[in-house]
């Protein structure tokens, strides 16, 4: 599926000698899915893992290796695709051409290449944990993140010697995540704070029990991705989630509805969309018990009190958040959709409401796919038909951005 942001888009991959260079073939296929022009280039140490044949069959464009060997009559191959790149990312990145980068060398086509490239810089470190902790790995690290290049990486976890600890590559889904990251810069919403509220709170009984609901969190994930591939600075205030948290995004954890509030309210200030997508609970037990209540005969009777309604404190408080511009709600409903959310639309004073029928079968909480109907506080709705939630999440933050104008 074409990206919005990776499509048409001409994207150089070093791949250097490490076990993980098998990684960045799955990578480089990615990359021409999402619409982008791959170009290989591979170290000779690389070709001792992967063939080129498999670069070239992923990305269907002939991997380089050789810089001596070019086509006749065909520009000096270093120059055209360091200066014609629009992003140069070098998965697996190994501790010789770190410094090597580091150091300005140019001794094979793909150091030459990233010398003679001025297109943003990611790179995914890949070696043993000794190798990457050596103070000199370090500095030559620390000297190329000065220049703007973006290190994903390394994790932690079974290297190829056996042993276990820092130096893995990082995953090809979080690399395209910084490389998109990279590519948002300058979007619609540059120099904008999008807080995201995101996943079901929960309320605790006691030290081992607490009241939540089914949300997963995957819509607003969604929407803090959107915000910054759009270019936003996406903060991400979220209960438990059942899915990864999004690469670049700032993450605020959070337990309770009354947690979630104060730290929405904190960032209100320095916020200018705010998307309330978490399930916050209406009710929290009014008494916590301090030790594990214990089962006896007979049935428990709880006593419940009202949670803080978070959007309806912003409105209350919004004259104090001149940067506010734009405040959206959802309405996750089982019945009488469209009333249920113009009711809410109303009474939390929101620019926007996100109404969505939880009992539609493949949309609503877990779903991957959502169905939505915007409702405007200036009147009128769009529906939207069964899509991907990060599609849902693309169209909501385009509906918001007249509002910042």
């Amino acid at each position: 599926m074409s990206d919005r942001l990776l499509a048409g888009k001409k994207v150089l991959l070093g791949v250097t000698g490490g076990i993980a260079a098998y990684k960045a073939a799955d990578l480089a296929s990615k990359l021409a899915q999402a619409g982008a022009q791959v170009d290989v280039i591979m170290t000779e140490a690389a070709t001792r893992f992967v063939a080129p044949l498999t670069f070239s069959a992923v990305s269907g464009r002939a991997a380089r290796v050789d810089m001596w060997s070019e086509p006749a009559g065909e520009a000096i191959p270093h120059v055209r695709l360091g200066t014609l790149a629009d992003l140069a990312i070098v998965a697996p990145l190994s501790a010789n051409t770190l410094a090597k980068l580091a150091l300005g060398l140019a001794d094979n086509l793909l150091s030459a290449t990233l010398l003679a490239c001025v297109a943003p810089l990611v790179l995914a470190p890949a070696m043993e944990s000794h190798m990457w902790l050596n103070p000199l790995t370090q500095a030559h690290a620390e000297a190329l993140r000065a220049r703007g290049a973006v290190l994903v990486g390394p994790g932690s976890g079974h290297l190829a010697s056996g042993a276990s600890g820092v130096g893995r590559m990082a995953e090809p889904a979080e690399i395209l995540a910084a490389a998109r990251l990279l590519l948002a810069q300058g979007g619609p919403l540059a120099g904008r704070q999008v807080l995201v509220t995101a996943g079901g709170t929960q309320e605790p009984l006691d030290p081992v029990r607490y009241i939540t609901n089914a949300s997963s969190g995957k819509m607003g994930v969604a929407l803090a991705e959107a915000a910054r591939d759009l270019g936003g600075r996406a903060v991400l205030v979220h209960a438990p989630l059942s899915v990864a948290l999004p690469y670049g995004v700032q993450s605020v954890p959070v337990g309770s509805a009354v947690e979630m509030r104060d730290a929405v309210l904190s960032r209100l200030a320095e916020t200018d969309i705010l998307i309330g997508a978490a399930a916050v609970a209406d009710y929290r037990p009014a008494e916590v018990r301090a030790q594990k209540i214990k089962k006896e005969a007979g049935d428990l009777t709880l006593r419940l009190m009202r949670n803080p309604d978070i959007l309806g404190e912003v409105a209350a408080c919004r004259r104090e958040a001149p940067r506010l511009r734009a405040v959206i709600g959802f309405a996750a409903e089982t019945q009488d959709l469209r009333a249920n959310a113009a009711a809410k639309l109303a009474a939390k004073q929101l620019d926007i409401i996100v109404a969505n029928d939880v009992t539609e079968a493949g949309s609503g909480f877990g779903a991957d796919d959502n169905r939505v109907t915007l409702l405007y506080r200036e009147g009128g709705e769009e529906s939207l038909p069964l899509m991907h939630k990060s599609e849902v999440a693309r169209r909501v933050l385009e509906a918001a951005l007249p509002l910042l104008a």
